[in-house]
């Protein structure tokens, strides 16, 4: 049972690593978004076809659509209304009886605690 409190750390550190590198991506993802939208705001300006006001609001506009769109993800994992499952595996799991045989006494006792919060639940 004491590597079952190892396990919710990994699984709150990975759930805490994923949700930094998602920021980050997204705001790298903005940061090469502003930068073509500023060329191409210039383009135009240098062109004669807008302002250089029209050229700020069209490249503030652009982020802000950008910023309030969500992600288009079509997948049945993100449609489902249940939490997606997450595996967790480490290095130095190996396949032994021992190990097998521990495995399934924690699965048991997580079955047995899912029997227990569909039971508070519905009380």
């Amino acid at each position: 049972m004491d590597n079952f409190g190892g396990i919710i750390q990994r699984a709150v550190y990975l759930g805490v690593g994923l949700a930094s590198y998602a920021g980050e991506k997204a705001n790298q993802k903005l940061a090469e978004l502003r930068a073509e939208t500023q060329k191409l705001a210039d383009e135009m300006v240098k062109r004669g076809e807008m302002t250089t006001e029209e050229g700020r609001r069209f490249v503030e506009d652009m982020m802000s659509k950008a910023m309030q769109q969500a992600p288009v993800d079509s997948s049945p994992e993100t449609r489902a209304n249940e939490p997606r499952r997450i595996e967790i595996l480490s290095e130095d799991d190996n396949s032994s009886d021992s190990n097998s045989t521990e495995v399934d006494e924690m699965r048991q006792e997580v079955h047995k605690l899912q029997e227990e919060l569909r039971r508070l639940q519905k009380d």
